[in-house]
């Protein structure tokens, strides 16, 4: 039984490795500590201090808080995901600079886009087909390199260890619901608590 147990935990992790990017795969330096997010107020917390974008049925009264880093390919994955769902469900976008020297002048491009989803768009199928994403200038005004850098700080006062990390309510039992990792359509719909 204990040797089934570890195989069941061992696939687990090797499945959410392979659908999501780590603080490990990056060179980036350690935070300072910073007070948690207790989970039942992490949407809370977002909505007031993330800075991201907004895609979807605006009017939905739930959002889903996606933290992405934009040199991560699992995001990317996850972006395409949700497209579908976008007609029902509002996403709000965050980006985290995590990765790489890339990610902070990526995350700034799509944040102050005149259309961010269109940017968004472009970026993610250019980087995932190895393009590496869009180019992006790397003089940042301080206030949205602050923002990112925000972000950055919550991602880790969230505890999380990953990109993409989500943070939903959950529409089956209201309750506040975290993933970190890529899904499918079906999958994050089903995270969600989506009727089919």
């Amino acid at each position: 039984m204990q040797r089934r147990l570890f195989s069941l935990s061992l696939v687990a992790s090797l499945t959410a490795a392979l659908t999501a990017c780590s603080k490990q795969d990056s060179a980036s330096a350690p935070a300072a500590a910073a007070t948690p997010i207790p989970p039942a107020q992490a949407l809370e917390v977002l909505a007031k201090e993330g800075k991201g974008f907004t895609v979807g049925a605006l009017m939905s009264a739930n959002t889903v808080y996606v933290l992405f880093d934009p040199q991560c390919p699992h995001c990317a994955h996850l972006w395409q995901s949700s497209i579908p769902l976008q007609g029902k469900v509002k996403f709000t976008w965050l980006p985290v600079s995590l990765l790489n020297a890339k990610s902070l002048p990526q995350g700034a491009a799509i944040l102050t886009s005149a259309n961010p989803a269109d940017t968004m768009n472009t970026h993610e199928r250019e980087l995932l087909a190895n393009g590496g994403g869009i180019a992006a200038s790397a003089s940042i005004a301080p206030d949205v390199e602050a923002a990112i850098k925000n972000n950055t700080a919550l991602l880790d006062r969230l505890g999380a260890t990953s990109v993409p990390f989500m943070v939903a309510k959950h529409q089956g039992s209201g309750q506040v619901v975290t993933q970190a990792g890529a899904m499918g359509t079906e999958a994050l719909a089903a995270f969600l608590g989506m009727a089919q």
